[in-house]
C-alpha cells in the first residue's frame, strides 16, 4: 500500500443563503426584521449580510473606529458588552459573499442578504405598490415574493406584513431541506 498524500480538509458547508431584494424603500429591512424575529423565536441562528453598492464606509466619520481605519489599520474591531463589530480593509465585491459567509458559517443556520439582487442565491423580492408595480427579478430567480400586489408568476406570494407565513415557508423550503 502506498502512502497517499494528505487531503486538504473539506471546507464546512455553507448555511443556506437567501437574498431579500427589491427597489429602494420597498420594505426590505422591515420584512427582514420580521423574519429574523420569527426565526429567532423558533430557535434558529440567523445572520444578515447587508450589501450596498456605494463606495462608502459602514463606519461613521469621526468615530474612533473610523479614525483607526483611516490611519491605515487593516482590521478594526469595536467591542462592547453587547456587540462586536469587525471592519476589514478589503474589497467587498458581491462575488465575495461566499467568502464572507465562510467566516461565520459554523455559527448560523441561515444567512439573509439584503441586496445582492444580481447574485446567484434564491431571492425573496419585496415589491410595494407605492414604490413600483413591477418586479426586478425574473420568476426563475425567485423563491417567493412579498408584496401588496398580486403576481401570478408561479412562485409563492406573501403579504408585506405576513412575516410569520413567510417564515413558515422558509423553514419548510430552505431550513428543513437537505443542502446540496
Amino acid at each position: 500500500m502506498t502512502d497517499m498524500p494528505p487531503q486538504a480538509p473539506r471546507p464546512e458547508p455553507l448555511p443556506p443563503i437567501v437574498s431579500v431584494v427589491g427597489k429602494s424603500n420597498s420594505g426590505k429591512t422591515t420584512l427582514l426584521e420580521a423574519l429574523i424575529r420569527c426565526l429567532k423565536g423558533r430557535g434558529y441562528r440567523v445572520a444578515v449580510v447587508k450589501h450596498h453598492g456605494h463606495v462608502t464606509s459602514f463606519d461613521q466619520p469621526g468615530k474612533d473606529t473610523y479614525r483607526h481605519a483611516q490611519a491605515g489599520a487593516d482590521v478594526v474591531v469595536g467591542a462592547s458588552p453587547v456587540q462586536l463589530a469587525v471592519f476589514l480593509a478589503e474589497a467587498g465585491e458581491a462575488s465575495a459573499l461566499e467568502g464572507i459567509v465562510r467566516r461565520f458559517a459554523a455559527h448560523v443556520d441561515l444567512v439573509f442578504t439584503e441586496g445582492y439582487k444580481r447574485g446567484p442565491y434564491p431571492k425573496i423580492e419585496v415589491c410595494r405598490a407605492a414604490r413600483s408595480q413591477a418586479l426586478i427579478c425574473e420568476p426563475g430567480e425567485l423563491l417567493a415574493v412579498a408584496s401588496d400586489l398580486d403576481f401570478a408568476i408561479g412562485v409563492p406570494c406573501f403579504g408585506l406584513d405576513d412575516g410569520e407565513a413567510l417564515a413558515d415557508f422558509i423553514e419548510a423550503e430552505v431550513l428543513r431541506r437537505p443542502q446540496v
